[in-house]
């Protein structure tokens, strides 16, 4: 496409990106402002994953129940789960700003507090309060970043977008690995105190105040059922494996009662339609096949978020030990995102970055399907370095074409449907993530119990190759056992526990296997997708030709 027609095919969907929405020239307050909303998607992220990696030394240092510790994730996610959709609600009546000012100063407030919580009840609701603060942090970020950046700076903002919320996931544990060493646990919270107030800063000075909507404020009661809703699901999925799924009362309870809150804020939407909210606007094929790909993305994310960590877990390697063969792909995810950035101003088509993205983390995957019972951190430097490829280019090419789906189907033309795009890819991401950590785990526990169940076949009583190898163990063990019994129990508790790495090892090569094939299925998505009219070139290009804009 030449640059003249680029203008033009910019300008025939002009009214898709007003003025107010992609300003000409970014002045140091819109700086500042986009840096700060950026951030703060960066904190909240960084902070959930430190609860994640903290959370048995949380339970030890806190004299807490296995039982007891499954819940405080659990209270810090459902909470920012809860405060999604109504952030819609609150940012549509009262703007990012007097949204994100109260809530930064709360959720710092409540960090400061809790390295010297000691009840639980206590841990919980803080937890809870923590997680309702900063769970508008997300919502609020992309949707006030792509206004408030020109277009021509456009790819760079996703990028840092992508960075960051990259940067978070893969440093956290070589971060958590430093603060148990050094510190102590109670610094996961402290983190958050301590870079929360930068944001409040950037904030006031780069968030303006928005004009409140004319005529009364419209209700809030079909927000409050569907996110307690989605919370209530979202719980369900966080606690369903421990709880045996459905064969638990806790689980039905809460899948039952969510789906009953569920169905009364769709007779509240039939019967009394929210101004705010603009829902027949995201039916389009487009935004349905992107937030797919979201879904998908979040899943194949797991690859470094939790199958190498746990591949290494098992042989007692911790956070600080494990930590470098992901915050490896994190320090050249951060220069990578800046080259899809590149590509993208170059007029790349943001389909071709997703899908080369995809197939980078497929390959990824399949190479750390050769994974051995002997792999170490190191083991997994070469397959890291393509992976970091593969999220970044997948991450700022997959957000960048939901920007432009925004932009193209007239979503940055008005405040409600603005946020009513950025609430649902929200909602899509934490479903996204926590549908696929679900997912995962249950099938790990699957795979390994039938990996152990048919090495067992293998392994029994009264074969020569088990009695022989039970035999040297045992006259291994003799002269450090108190008699031969204890030396024979040894030697089967060595078998025992070689057998399940084992297993483990064969569950992990299975789901490094299942990621490449969900990295497939992302490329079949990616092919269904229409292409955009323009891309992110094309609107770099439209602002820096100056070309007079046409209005319909």
């Amino acid at each position: 496409m030449s640059g003249t027609a680029s203008v033009a095919v910019a300008n025939r969907h002009d009214d898709a990106l007003p003025a107010s929405a992609s300003p000409k020239k970014l002045s140091h307050r819109q700086l500042v402002g986009i840096l700060g909303v950026i951030a703060g998607a960066a904190i909240v992220t960084l902070t959930g994953r430190l609860l994640s990696l903290g959370a048995a030394d949380l339970e030890g240092g806190l004299g807490l129940s296995v039982d007891q510790g499954a819940w405080v994730g659990t209270a810090f996610n459902v909470a920012i789960m809860f405060i999604g959709p109504m952030t819609v609600y609150l940012g549509g009546l009262l703007g990012p700003r007097r949204v994100l000012l109260p809530a930064c100063t709360v959720f710092t407030l409540v960090s400061m507090t809790l390295p010297f919580v000691r009840s639980y009840a206590l841990l919980l609701a803080l937890l809870a309060i923590a997680g309702l603060s900063s769970g508008t942090f997300y919502p609020l970020t992309l949707s006030f970043a792509l206004r408030n950046a020109p277009s021509r700076l456009l790819a760079v903002t996703l990028a840092g977008y992508a960075m960051a919320i990259e940067g978070a996931v893969n440093l956290a544990p070589s971060l958590y690995g430093v603060y148990r060493d050094r510190l102590s646990w109670e610094s996961i919270f402290w983190t958050s105190a301590i870079a929360t107030p930068v944001m409040i800063v950037a904030v006031w000075y780069g968030v303006p105040v928005s004009a409140r909507p004319p005529g009364k404020a419209p209700s809030f009661a079909g927000f409050l059922y569907a996110s307690a809703g989605l919370a209530l699901i979202y719980a369900a999925l966080d606690q369903g494996q421990r709880l045996g799924w459905w064969h638990s009362r806790v689980f039905v309870a809460l899948f039952a009662s969510a789906a009953f809150l569920l169905l009364c804020s769709v007779v509240r939407r039939l019967r009394r339609p929210n101004p705010l909210v603009d829902l027949p606007y995201l039916r389009q094929w487009n935004t349905l096949i992107l937030a797919l790909g979201i879904f998908a993305f979040r899943f194949v994310l797991l690859a470094t978020v939790v199958i190498i960590p746990q591949s290494l877990a098992i042989h007692g390697f911790d956070a600080k030990q494990f930590g470098p063969a992901v915050a490896w792909t994190a320090l050249a995810e951060m220069a990578l995102a800046f080259a899809a950035a590149k590509l993208l101003n170059s007029g790349l088509d943001s389909r071709l970055l997703m899908a080369g993205g995809f197939a980078a983390i497929a390959v990824a995957c399949l190479m750390n399907a050769e994974l051995t019972s002997a792999w170490f951190a190191g083991s997994y430097f070469r397959s890291e370095l393509l992976m970091a490829v593969g999220q970044s280019f997948a991450l700022v090419g997959l957000v960048s074409g939901i920007v432009l789906q925004a932009i193209v189907s007239g979503g940055l033309s008005t405040p409600h449907r603005a946020l009513t795009f950025s609430a649902f890819f929200h909602v899509v991401r934490l479903f996204g993530g926590q549908i696929g950590v679900a997912l995962l785990v249950h099938f790990l526990a699957v795979r390994q119990q039938l990996h152990a169940y048919l090495l067992g076949l293998h392994v029994q009583a009264g074969d020569w190759v088990t009695d022989e190898t039970l035999q040297r163990l045992t006259a291994v063990f003799v002269d450090r056992s108190s008699g031969l019994a204890a030396a024979a129990a040894g030697a089967v508790a060595v078998v025992d526990a070689k057998m399940h790495l084992q297993a483990y090892t064969l569950a992990f090569i299975d789901a490094f296997r299942l990621m490449a094939w969900v990295c497939v299925f992302a490329l079949l998505l990616i092919a269904l997708l229409r292409k955009p009219p323009l891309t992110i070139g094309d609107l770099a290009r439209q602002t820096s030709s100056g070309a007079p804009k046409e209005h319909p």
